[in-house]
């Protein structure tokens, strides 16, 4: 049984496959993926460094745009081996081992995204509900102990999968269906009863997008309701408009998920190009946008990136100037 190893119908390599019917036109599949791996990787580094840098945003909200940002970061450098090779080169073969530590690490940082944007929903509910006691509340070590209590609650719940996955058989075959690794994908092609590893899937889902998404909404209802008591309507929209990156973000990350459910639920008729393209906007679209977003909705961000190109002119300008009054004195001494 050629690709398969000693175990039982356990493949020792999984086929990667690229979107249907698009296969005579791979080159700019191939280039419209370099490009947003090009944006996503430059603008969430980018990020990365103008909050290290700049001490205006050593500030809760910019500490979790941080979070945010590297959680992008591999997100992207997650899915980047097996698409690049898939579209660029033309490989299409990944062992079993690594499409399982892909799979892993690829449903990992999404569902931190998504307990990400949760802690920066009450970042903004601290900030307008209770901005006197924002910097008490939401201090150095609390923020840095929900980062790494959201990373446990991924990883942990998400960590049964590979050993789940490995007890079953694959005699359907070995040919997957996108150009990276999702345990949805490893499903379709399992013959052994997969209960398990659905009601479990369903549970982790429920676990973290369910309950996330439940407490960004009553968040935002209460930072509403405390906006509509302000009696300005000039503080009003002041105080929204600090939410709208976030919102933004919020609505980039959950539309296309909510959308692939929609489709796998009520559209299993679907062509194979429509489950693929989806799968692509909810992993690829979010880490491109956020950088974006935060970019444009945010003027700290963008004060940052105009310090950035505007040293070098300035100290361009201060060189020149400091030559001429070095000739100046020169011509002066000399007279």
């Amino acid at each position: 049984m050629q690709g398969f190893n000693g175990t039982l119908f356990q493949p020792a390599t999984l086929q990667l496959t690229g979107i249907p019917g698009m296969q005579r036109d791979q080159a700019w599949v191939a280039l419209i993926f370099c490009i947003l791996y090009l944006i996503s990787i430059t603008g969430n580094l980018s990020i990365l460094a103008l909050v290290v840098r700049e001490a205006a945003l050593h500030q809760p909200m910019y500490y979790f745009l941080s979070m945010l940002s590297l959680n992008d970061l591999g997100v992207s450098l997650s899915t980047l081996p097996t698409v690049l090779a898939t579209f660029c080169f033309n490989y299409h073969h990944v062992g079993f081992d690594a499409c399982l530590v892909q799979m892993i690490f690829i449903h990992t940082f999404s569902f931190m995204e998504s307990g990400i944007l949760l802690a920066m929903s009450f970042d903004r509910f601290v900030a307008i509900c209770d901005p006197l006691h924002y910097a008490t509340v939401l201090t150095n070590g609390r923020i840095l102990a929900m980062g790494l209590s959201i990373f446990a609650k991924s990883f942990t719940t998400l960590f049964p999968f590979p050993f789940l996955v490995k007890r079953l058989p694959f005699c359907k075959g070995n040919v997957l269906h996108h150009s990276y690794c999702l345990h949805p994908d490893l499903m379709k092609v399992a013959c052994r009863d997969i209960h398990v590893n659905n009601i479990y899937g369903l549970f982790v889902v429920i676990f973290t997008y369910g309950i996330d998404s439940t407490f960004i909404l009553l968040s935002y209802a209460l930072i509403l309701r405390a906006v509509l008591a302000i009696a300005s309507q000039e503080q009003r929209l002041k105080a929204l408009n600090t939410c709208m990156s976030h919102i933004c973000a919020v609505l980039a990350f959950y539309v296309p998920i909510i959308a692939v459910s929609m489709i796998h639920r009520f559209w299993k008729s679907a062509p194979p190009v429509v489950h693929v393209m989806m799968s692509n906007v909810y992993l690829f679209v979010p880490p491109m946008l956020n950088p974006i977003i935060y970019s444009v909705k945010t003027k700290e961000i963008q004060r940052g990136i105009l310090k950035v190109f505007q040293k070098p002119q300035l100290g361009g300008r201060l060189q020149t100037l400091r030559v001429c009054l070095w000739r100046k004195d020169f011509r002066n001494a000399g007279g």
